[in-house]
């Protein structure tokens, strides 16, 4: 009885297999049908670089984010018309507004809006201000797990370290030599303008 039930019952669940297999392919190629052989070619390969492009273009070259790059000592960072770096806790001061644009994955230069100067760390760890973006003002901007970023000099490190910009809790610039990634003084979030 057995045996007599499962050589009945097999070539039924073949046929719906089947079937739904023949509705897929021809939704898929009715789909197809509608896009351009780019698109095609785009929706088969998912590592085509026309796809990375349009999914990361903000990474690379993309549009400047402007912000205020407010520190977890209570301080926004700020780069005044004679391009002194500082800390100032007045929200609405327009030079504490920071347009932030990426140059390559994950490094970005950070220039006052208002004053037009480039945030820059030397050799020694010094934060400062220049008018001419240079391998100085790049920075590594890194998303941390609790949702602040920290910036770091894309070009010096101190002992094998990296040096992070940073603001201590009266709002003066720490200098790169003695900032830690875990230190929040380090710890930056990029707030929208309203």
């Amino acid at each position: 009885m057995r045996k007599w039930i499962l050589t009945r019952i097999l070539p039924t669940l073949l046929y719906r297999s089947c079937f739904h297999l023949v509705c897929l392919v021809g939704t898929i190629s009715l789909a197809c049908n509608d896009m351009s052989p780019e698109q095609t070619a785009t929706s088969v390969n998912c590592s085509s670089p026309e796809r990375h492009t349009r999914s990361y273009d903000y990474m690379e070259g993309g549009d400047i984010r402007v912000r205020r790059l407010f520190c977890r000592t209570q301080w926004y960072l700020r780069i005044d018309k004679r391009g002194k770096v500082k800390g100032t806790q007045e929200m609405k001061n327009s030079y504490n507004i920071s347009g932030i644009r990426t140059v390559a994955v994950g490094i970005v230069p950070i220039k006052g809006v208002e004053s037009e100067y480039y945030l820059a760390m030397n050799k020694e760890g010094k934060l400062y201000a220049k008018k001419e973006c240079n391998e100085d003002c790049n920075f590594k901007e890194l998303i941390l797990e609790n949702h602040y970023n920290t910036y770091a000099s894309a070009k010096w490190t101190h002992s094998g370290g990296e040096m992070f910009v940073a603001l201590n809790q009266k709002g003066i610039p720490v200098k790169g030599k003695k900032t830690k990634k875990e230190q929040k003084t380090a710890h930056f979030l990029p707030m929208a303008i309203t």
